[in-house]
């Protein structure tokens, strides 16, 4: 039976608002499948709620550098659980939940994912001290695998964002594609390593407090 809860953008904004405006630092977790739309939504809410009221702090910060995978073997794996700083990443989880933004200047510093250069950029996102809501997103959110299996309890809801495989795979496609690879590779890379993960984040589904699916 597919459970997955239709709702609109506008709803999900509602539900945000109701999250910043809970009196307290709020973590939301988004979680889902490579190409599922996380990153989309997360950056949809933080324009309507404005960076007062929300920021994005994406695991894919957590990337492990191009050079360690290498060293590794691991580069043509990247995007699994394990080419990850799973640890940095709850360590900052934690930090940001205890409010452990410091004396100085009340700011908590955070890293991207630049995918133009395929690396993270460390702190490169500054997370205010008054800023309510916290929204990660990411693939292993709900993972019980390594130190991923410590994150669900740190977020105060998590929403597992649904699409069909066809529709995520396309998007894939073409997100390789605009990032530099050929219309073979970016096919390979989408059905080959990206399905491998998603079939990895596929069990978390089922711990997730919401399954969505975003309509028109």
């Amino acid at each position: 039976m597919d459970d997955a809860e239709l709702v609109t953008l506008a709803e999900l904004v509602r539900r945000a608002t109701t999250l910043a405006k809970a009196g307290r630092r709020r973590i939301l977790g988004i979680v889902g499948a490579p190409g599922a739309g996380k990153s989309t939504v997360a950056q949809l809410l933080v324009e309507e709620l404005g960076p007062d009221r929300a920021v994005i702090v994406p695991m894919d910060g957590f990337h492990l550098s191009n050079v360690t995978l290498r060293a590794w073997g691991r580069r043509d794996r990247k995007g699994a659980w394990d080419t990850f700083d799973a640890d940095g990443y709850v360590h900052l989880l934690r930090r940001l939940r205890a409010g452990d933004h410091g004396p100085r200047d009340g700011v908590i510093h955070a890293p991207d994912f630049d995918r133009e250069v395929d690396e993270s950029i460390g702190s490169a996102i500054p997370v205010r001290a008054e800023v309510p809501l916290v929204i990660t997103e990411g693939n292993y959110l709900l993972s019980d695998l390594g130190a991923w299996g410590q994150v669900r309890g740190l977020l105060d809801e998590s929403w597992f964002i649904d699409l069909d495989d066809d529709t995520r795979i396309e998007r894939l496609v073409e997100r390789h594609r605009h990032h530099g690879m050929d219309t073979d590779q970016a096919a390979t890379w989408a059905r080959g390593t990206d399905q491998a993960n998603a079939e990895t984040v596929r069990p978390g589904r089922a711990l997730a407090d919401h399954v969505l699916r975003l309509i028109d």
